[in-house]
């Protein structure tokens, strides 16, 4: 494959970063996320602290939206990738980019680009966002026949169900000809649905333009791939919890403080009884 010049770099991390079936996983982070004591804080502590996790960091791939994060990202010691995706708007989205907020969208739709191009550039990729944490290896729960699986706010119990609510803040997603079609229609579909964020969208374009690609989705239980939303009930299958369902940056961190607190009481103490463990959170993102 002939590649832009422009797409040159991104392609070199992204091989560095893959597993040796070019898996990469994939977080974007702003200034105000990657600040110390911020969101990225939790999110590597939460890789370090996970059972059979701290491996995955190896695959895991920082894409900075501003200098200052791309900084930070350089120095923060369990990150070995980092890449500055550069737009005419970088110091713009270094703040916090309230909820719906132009910054905030722009951010979503310029995330959502960007990984269309990884897709085009022939790479898998699990997206996370930062503010998720990694209790344990999520590729076991994986199938092999979906092209994208995505985790959920709610979970119907049927996998292949349309009217599951997802949430692409952590998603796989196989490249193949079908995730890259509609990779494809999903970016371009935001000039028909002006300001709504790429959530909503998929929401939107999702019964007709994953039939008509062939697109296999498959939708994961919250008991599995949790947040704040609906959390997990069991801690011994819990993977990951988000802290979705919250606006507020200050309020995302108080909670998932607390999420790393309540997962390392279950893990160094009692985790053969996972029964007797249970989440404070939400607290401060109830809502």
């Amino acid at each position: 494959m002939k590649l832009d010049v422009k797409y040159n770099e991104l392609n070199k991390v992204l091989k560095f970063a893959a597993t040796k079936d070019r898996t990469v996983i994939l977080t974007t982070l702003n200034e105000a996320w990657a600040a110390p004591n911020s969101v990225l804080d939790l999110f590597l502590e939460s890789f370090r602290i996970g059972n059979n996790t701290t491996w995955l960091l190896n695959h895991l791939l920082v894409i900075a939206l501003d200098d200052k994060a791309y900084a930070r990202c350089q120095i923060a010691s369990l990150v070995s990738h980092c890449y500055f995706l550069q737009t005419n708007r970088s110091s713009e989205l270094a703040g916090p980019a309230n909820f719906m907020t132009p910054n905030y969208l722009d951010l979503l739709w310029k995330r959502l680009a960007f990984l269309q191009n990884v897709l085009e550039l022939g790479y898998n990729f699990i997206f996370t966002d930062a503010d998720v944490m990694w209790f344990r290896d999520p590729f076991p729960y994986f199938t092999i026949d979906s092209d994208l699986q995505t985790s959920c706010d709610q979970f119907n119990g049927k996998e292949s169900d349309l009217k599951n609510h997802p949430n692409n803040g952590f998603i796989f997603v196989r490249s193949n000809n079908r995730s890259i079609e509609f990779y494809k229609i999903w970016v371009s579909s935001r000039k028909l649905y002006p300001g709504l964020h790429e959530q909503d969208v998929f929401n939107k374009i999702k019964d007709g333009v994953i039939p008509k690609v062939g697109l296999k989705v498959r939708f994961i239980s919250t008991e599995v791939f949790g947040g704040f939303c609906s959390p997990s009930r069991d801690f011994s299958k819990v993977c990951t919890m988000h802290a979705n369902c919250c606006v507020g940056l200050d309020r995302k961190i108080q909670d998932l403080n607390t999420t790393l607190e309540d997962w390392k009481h279950y893990f160094y103490t009692n985790h053969t009884i996972s029964h007797s463990s249970h989440w404070r959170v939400p607290k401060q993102c109830h809502m």
